[in-house]
């Protein structure tokens, strides 16, 4: 009899599950015009927020910006030479000749070739590509020391923008480009500032949406901490934005491997907190949160702009000040630099691949409107880049404890025949087996030198084992690089290490030499995070 109930029963019950399953997966539908009007807003706000901080690049670090900001709506055409908008739509170009699922290669490849220059992880990326080292190791924090910086995080906007509503879907494109040039938090700026639009379109609440968005990337991350400090220090004091900034600044602004030992920050974290910062104090009203963003110093064109088009997204363009608006339909149809996109293009084919993306995903598409299977935030797995790792000094080739074995020489040469000398201070040699070598203490090293037209080829070893050959030539979209790191090893057991370079003698055929130029060197110890040892002072 029991047997014969429970054969009764189960059927009921697994149609009771399977209906309240059912019900978890909410629909929402957004009219087309809606969603042009918010695709066009987040684009826009991209754009307006970009120029208005740019003239503050970099001009405050470890500080706020105190000068006037001269801005005006008109000032939105210069957004056509900005980075931060030409490097992403090389990705949408990429995806239109390839398709949204091609290999990650084929990405790196159209953002390798193309005419625009790049600067910290995305040039790395560059490089790699040229040195045959493909996603995902291009990103990895073994062969890009600038695996946490910002790159990714000004670059993903895009991809949130043709996911409404669904995070994981952008969290699946992130994964795949946000690992060309980034790992580890600087993946996370990306994951977070795409799940911040993806967020927006449904909801405009901007402490709910922050609060979605933290749930994509790993509570553990540091950049999952960084923005539930400002978050509460918000809460602690909703009115005074620099008395949070003082605080922030105090606890994180030294956490950094790219720019160590100085007060330049281009971290994601550090940078995607002033996003934050912007949207929390900002309270909506897109002057003042672009004002805070770019206030906050350090990438201050960058992070006014994520902050505006999440702006953009909620308020759409048409919610947006009437003289942005114009100032950006005056411009609609100029072409951003090296690229085939003009705003009013990008806007339209974001419609195309928002609505492909969410049929894939279980929605639907006429001709008035779109139905989203709307997605619960899923986070991604824990990446460190560089796991306790802390900055302890720096040398210069000059040192008498680096020891030069051959004819190395002082790099008084200009790059160029028609340009002003060199600013740095290197030595350089392109004889074959010529030598330079450092003893240090700690955990990891970087060689720092120049990469130029004349560079050439030399294998480096550590504790006299051999790692890789590095080649010293770049000569792509018309730059040269000083002061690059030219090769890295970090998670060292504590104690003496030796490094050293060995001269082949070789270039690639292009190279006009074969020189290797070394300028400086970092040493690196592992301690516990300075951050992690902070408190705010009413906690």
């Amino acid at each position: 009899m029991k047997k014969y109930l429970f054969a009764l029963i189960l059927p009921v019950l697994f149609l009771l599950f399977s209906c309240s399953t059912k019900q978890t997966v909410e629909t929402r539908t957004i009219s087309n015009e809606i969603l042009k009007d918010k695709i066009a807003g987040g684009w826009a706000g991209k754009m307006i927020g970009v120029t208005y901080g740019a003239p503050t690049e970099f001009r405050a670090q470890g500080k706020t910006y105190e000068d006037s900001i001269k801005w005006k709506p008109a000032d939105v055409k210069g957004s056509i030479w900005q980075d931060d908008i030409y490097v992403q739509l090389s990705f949408l170009m990429a995806m239109d000749k390839y398709g949204i699922d091609a290999p990650a290669k084929k990405f790196q490849e159209i953002f390798a070739k193309a005419g625009f220059q790049l600067w910290h992880a995305n040039v790395q990326a560059r490089k790699n590509f040229y040195d045959s080292i493909f996603p995902p190791q291009s990103g990895h924090p073994d062969y890009n020391i600038h695996a946490d910086d910002i790159d990714f995080q000004i670059e993903a906007d895009y991809i949130g923008f043709m996911c409404p509503g669904m995070p994981q879907t952008a969290n699946k494109i992130a994964d795949k480009i946000g690992h060309i040039m980034n790992y580890g938090d600087g993946v996370y700026g990306g994951v977070f500032v795409a799940a911040l639009y993806s967020e927006a379109y449904f909801e405009n609440d901007i402490s709910k949406i922050i609060d979605k968005a933290l749930l994509t990337i790993p509570a553990e991350s540091d950049y999952s901490k960084i923005v539930k400090d400002v978050v509460l220090l918000h809460q602690h004091n909703p009115t005074d934005w620099r008395a949070a900034w003082a605080e922030l600044e105090a606890k994180w602004g030294k956490v950094q491997i790219c720019g160590a030992g100085s007060t330049f920050n281009i971290d994601a974290k550090l940078n995607g907190a002033y996003i934050v910062m912007g949207l929390l104090y900002g309270d909506g009203d897109p002057l003042k949160t672009m004002e805070v963003s770019t206030r906050c110093g350090q990438d201050s064109d960058c992070n006014p702009s994520n902050a505006m088009a999440v702006l953009g997204v909620i308020k759409g363009l048409n919610g947006l000040p009437a003289e942005y608006q114009q100032a950006v339909i005056a411009m609609g149809d100029s072409l951003f630099s090296n690229t085939t996109y003009s705003f009013n293009s990008a806007v339209d084919k974001t419609i195309v691949y928002a609505q492909k993306l969410a049929i894939e995903n279980g929605g639907e598409a006429n001709a008035t409107e779109l139905k989203i299977k709307v997605q619960a935030p899923q986070a991604f797995a824990l990446e460190v880049s560089f796991p306790k790792l802390v900055f302890d000094r720096k040398i210069n080739v000059s040192d008498p404890s680096v020891t030069k074995k051959g004819s190395w020489a002082n790099s008084s040469k200009p790059k160029d025949p028609t340009k002003v000398e060199l600013t740095s201070q290197a030595v350089y040699s392109a004889n074959a087996n010529d030598e330079l070598s450092f003893e240090f203490d700690g955990t990891g090293v970087s060689l720092v030198g120049n990469w130029f037209k004349d560079g050439g080829k030399a294998d480096v070893f550590v504790d006299d084992v051999f790692k890789r050959t590095i080649d010293c030539y770049f000569n792509f979209a018309n730059q040269q690089h000083e002061n690059m790191d030219l090769f890295h090893i970090t998670n060292l057991p504590e104690g003496k290490h030796t490094i050293r370079v060995v001269v082949k003698g070789e270039k690639r055929p292009e190279s006009l030499a074969a020189n290797v130029y070394v300028n400086e060197i970092l040493v690196f110890k592992s301690a516990d995070k300075i951050s992690d040892n902070l408190k705010f002072s009413f906690q």
